[in-house]
Formats: C-alpha cells, sequence, structure tokens
C-alpha cells in the first residue's frame, strides 16, 4: 500500500472513529443522559445556588426535574414570570421571577401555595427529608396529618424513584429563600 493511501486510509478511519459516542470505561446511556439532565438543570435555574454541603449532581439534577419537567414555578411562584415574559401573554420568553421563585403566595380557591424555599435552619418548607418524602408519597402535609393536599399534584410525583425525589430536595435546600409576591393564578 503507497503511503498516500495509507494516510488517506488513516484519515477515514480517525473521521469514523471521531463521530463514534464515546463511552468512558463503566459509562453506559443512562449515565450520559444524566449528565446531561444535570448540566441542562445548572443551565436553566433562575436563581444562585448555594452548593455548601450539598451534592452537586443532586442539585443540578433537582433543578432540571424542578424547572424543566415538573414546572413548579407555576404553582408556587408568585408572580411566576418576570414582569414583560410571560408567554401566555404572546410576548414573553418564560423568563422565571427569581424574586419569588418558589415561595408560594398562588391562590387556588381558598388554598394557597406553600413556600417551599429554606427556612432559617435550611429546610425547604421547614421539612427534613422523610418529612417531604412522606408528604409526596402521601400527600399528607406532616403538620396537618390528617388533611390530604388538595391542589399538589402528589398522586403524580408519588411514583417518582426516592433519587428523583432527593435530587429536588436538595435542589430546594440550595435555593435561595424568598417571599411570596402578588398574583391572582398560577402561572401569572
Amino acid at each position: 500500500m503507497n503511503r498516500t493511501l495509507k494516510v488517506t486510509v488513516l484519515l477515514i478511519a480517525m473521521g469514523f472513529l471521531a463521530v463514534l459516542p464515546t463511552v468512558s470505561q463503566g459509562e453506559d446511556d443512562n449515565s450520559r443522559s444524566e449528565r446531561k439532565r444535570i448540566q441542562k438543570g445548572f443551565e436553566i435555574a433562575p436563581v444562585h445556588l448555594n452548593f455548601r454541603n450539598q451534592d452537586r449532581d443532586l442539585v443540578g439534577l433537582g433543578s432540571y426535574i424542578v424547572n424543566a419537567q415538573a414546572q413548579c414555578a407555576d404553582c408556587h411562584s408568585c408572580p411566576t414570570y418576570t414582569p414583560g415574559h410571560n408567554p401566555f401573554d404572546g410576548v414573553g420568553d418564560g423568563q422565571i421571577n427569581p424574586t419569588n421563585y418558589l415561595a408560594g403566595g398562588v391562590p387556588f380557591g381558598p388554598v394557597i401555595s406553600a413556600n417551599i424555599t429554606p427556612d432559617s435552619s435550611g429546610k425547604p418548607a421547614g421539612l427534613d427529608f422523610d418529612e417531604y418524602l412522606e408528604l409526596i408519597r402521601t400527600g399528607h402535609d406532616p403538620d396537618e396529618p390528617d388533611e390530604i393536599l388538595q391542589v399538589m399534584p402528589w398522586p403524580i410525583l408519588r411514583n417518582m424513584n426516592d433519587r428523583d425525589i432527593l435530587a429536588i430536595y436538595t435542589y430546594l435546600t440550595a435555593i435561595p429563600h424568598a417571599t411570596p409576591g402578588m398574583c391572582t393564578r398560577a402561572g401569572q
């Protein structure tokens, strides 16, 4: 084989290898997919995140679930969107309101959504993880165990795996505390 042909074959082989997906040792499609969700979670977090004593991967994954899948801000941020950014008005880009992010206060008839930002002890809505897990799995608020949450979509969320629920909880511990704003409905 002449030198030119060898170089051509080598370049073609290198080009072919360059387009093949790379998999590091022990990494599979699921872990690559989770890495992408974690990175996207960091990109779309509407507030500054506190990573002190946090598992960064869980924070990123939690942000992805909260902001890209569950859209928790629609019911737990009042108003949901930064003024002039509401996409339902036909002109907004959907920028989430960072000032009142997840601070609750959205009215649903006689029910007002809860503030799920960290309290002074750093716990989302004042709940430790076991209380939060119980709330998501059963719809029972630890402060009012005889009542079932009527607006919270816990019947759907309870089907999430424990890691995803832990990721949401970890993310909620990494966001700043906020206070509710003024709004008249969800998604405003």
